[in-house]
């Protein structure tokens, strides 16, 4: 049976954005045409950029730059969007602490919604998330390659790292190999900032987790989309880019533009994907037009060579070797 799996990229909803739901929480994070999209397919599913608490304190490190938290009421705007599960491996999850994190995880679990990545422990850090959609259940693994400081232990709550730039662990790997779910997505934070193209370990990363069993390989991490491999049976999309946030536009790599992608599975593969273009305004986003429509399909079709691109229907196309 057929199953259309809607992945937003980071979603920051902390500093800015966090500002205006805090003055009007039943304000919306994206344009009805956004949301209806998002809301035909069987699951959406977000890489969380930010923790949602209102207690705690700036990370110490004094080379940190930036630190997200939304406030509570974050999780209900995520639930109203239809958000069905997060992945939480990231550098930002305990930007404000522990305490902040175990909030984050119990405002989700109060609203319904699923998450992977982060928890009271390492066991728990590294779980998959499972929801179940049409009779199929889909697990999603999520882990991060920085920073190794907020890495779950034994017996404090952290994210799930892994150091990506060697190897994927053997944890990561021997858990997709052994899952009995009929859909498996791998879900790392890795490689750097603002770079358009996947460096070389989040290549072989991705060939790794598709050896393993992986079906769909959803990669975040450097704020600006990009390419989308496929290897073996897996559909492998390096970086989903980002989907809401309040951040500086860097001109060069346009990362007020991006992409809602939409990943159908069949039968144990990917049979479409297709992408919906996005203009990021501040705290807000909208389905791309004009310019910036034209410039965000230029710069997909060129990433993802050989494969084909068209536009079908107000979405962007892949076409797929099967």
């Amino acid at each position: 049976m057929r199953l259309t799996i809607a992945f937003a990229g980071d979603t920051m909803l902390g500093r800015g954005v966090g500002a205006q739901l805090v003055e009007d929480p039943g304000r919306p994070i994206c344009s009805p045409e956004v949301a209806e999209v998002a809301g035909g397919a069987d699951l959406v599913v977000c890489n969380l950029e930010c923790c949602i608490s209102d207690r705690g304190a700036p990370w110490p490190d004094p080379r940190k730059p930036f630190f997200f938290r939304a406030p509570p009421s974050a999780a209900t705007t995520l639930a109203r969007l239809g958000v069905d599960a997060v992945t939480l491996a990231n550098n930002h999850a305990l930007d404000f602490g522990t305490d902040a994190l175990l909030d984050t995880v119990a405002h989700l679990d109060e609203v319904g919604i699923a998450h992977a990545g982060g928890g009271a422990d390492v066991e728990q850090a590294r779980r998959p998330a499972s929801v179940a959609r049409r009779g199929q259940t889909v697990e999603l693994w999520s882990l991060s390659d920085h920073p190794e400081a907020y890495a779950a232990r034994a017996a404090r709550p952290g994210i799930a790292y892994a150091d990506l730039r060697t190897h994927v662990p053997d944890w990561v790997r021997d858990g997709i190999a052994a899952s009995e779910a009929d859909v498996v997505v791998a879900s790392p934070h890795w490689g750097p900032n603002m770079v358009t193209e996947p460096v070389p370990h989040v290549r072989t990363c991705a060939a790794a987790f598709a050896d393993a069993g992986a079906m769909v390989v959803a990669g975040h991490s450097a704020h600006v989309f990009q390419g989308v491999d496929v290897i073996s049976q897996c559909a492998v999309l390096y970086d989903l880019g980002d989907f809401v946030d309040d951040y500086a536009v860097q001109r060069w790599a346009r990362n007020d533009l991006g992409l809602l992608w939409l990943v159908t599975v069949d039968d144990g593969r990917a049979v479409r994907i297709d992408a919906l273009p996005l203009r990021l305004e501040y705290a807000y986003t909208r389905v791309a037009d004009g310019a910036d429509r034209r410039w965000i399909a230029r710069r997909l079709r060129a990433a993802i060579r050989p494969l084909p691109l068209a536009e079908v229907d107000g979405v962007l196309r892949i076409g797929l070797p099967w």
